[in-house]
């Protein structure tokens, strides 16, 4: 790790193993031991920079389940790569990119992983951290009680390319009715991350949530602006994973060390 770069890491020490849910297979690699947190990678797939995200969950005592959604694991990130993956999601019955009001087959998938998880690591519960295309997905697994801590990062999905898919939460009305009721009645708590000059993770987005969810929903709002504090470019879009530099004060570090926080507080067992 520097401070000119953004962490990474390898595949070194995971354990990869296949999981079936419903008709979707695919290989989960798992470090850690501690309470479980699934983290769903961003597009293109399980890069060294998800990878170095990864490793410092593992190093804070959590369990580490990473599904590989897509893409080839441990493949570092490149422009033809990136339109590859996300040529491919666009058109996958599994994602539904640009629909709206949509219930997405992979959360079901998510949603047993996620199950799967609680049922083998101490704590009441697990973290499901989703980020770009898949920062939606976090949200929607959450309709399920063994989701205690999801984290909304820098979600994507729908693609926004009008103003109906800026706004929509990235999961179906019923799955947020459920969400809803679940920060109601269980004091479930949604964590949400993102750049303010992001138009891949639209304010509209998080304005819709926040109209949802109120208090339950905190929001970490990253300054992209011009002549920002962290010296963060106008298209800075990846929170956890690109944009951190190991520099104490640095903004996307501490963005890092509130999600771990999170996971911490919501997923720690009381005495």
């Amino acid at each position: 790790m520097t401070t000119g770069s953004a962490p990474t890491a390898d595949l070194t020490g995971f354990t990869r193993r296949p999981f079936t849910a419903g008709p979707h297979t695919h290989d989960v690699y798992e470090k850690g031991t501690g309470p479980g947190v699934v983290l769903v990678p961003e597009a293109p797939g399980i890069t060294p920079q998800v990878l170095g995200l990864a490793e410092h969950l593992v190093a804070e005592g959590f369990t580490v389940s990473l599904p590989s959604l897509f893409g080839t694991p441990g493949r570092p990130e490149s422009v033809p790569y990136m339109l590859g993956t996300i040529t491919r999601m666009c058109v996958s019955a599994e994602f539904r990119a640009f629909a709206t009001d949509a219930r997405r087959p992979v959360a079901d998938y998510l949603r047993a992983l996620a199950r799967d998880l609680a049922a083998r690591t101490p704590g009441p519960g697990v973290g499901v951290i989703g980020m770009c295309f898949t920062g939606g997905f976090a949200l929607a697994a959450a309709v399920d009680p063994a989701v205690l801590a999801p984290v909304v990062s820098q979600p994507s999905v729908p693609l926004p390319v009008s103003g109906a898919r800026r706004a929509d939460p990235g999961l179906s009305s019923g799955e947020l009715d459920t969400v809803t009721a679940r920060t109601r009645t269980e004091g479930l708590c949604v964590l949400g991350l993102r750049f303010s000059g992001d138009g891949l993770s639209p304010a509209d987005r998080f304005a819709t949530l926040t109209k949802r969810l109120g208090d339950a929903f905190e929001v970490i709002e990253l300054d992209s602006g011009p002549g920002n504090g962290g010296g963060f470019a106008k298209g800075a879009h990846s929170v956890l994973t690109a944009e951190v530099r190991e520099t104490p004060g640095h903004p996307a570090l501490a963005a890092r060390t509130r999600v771990v926080a999170f996971l911490r507080e919501r997923l720690t067992p009381t005495p």
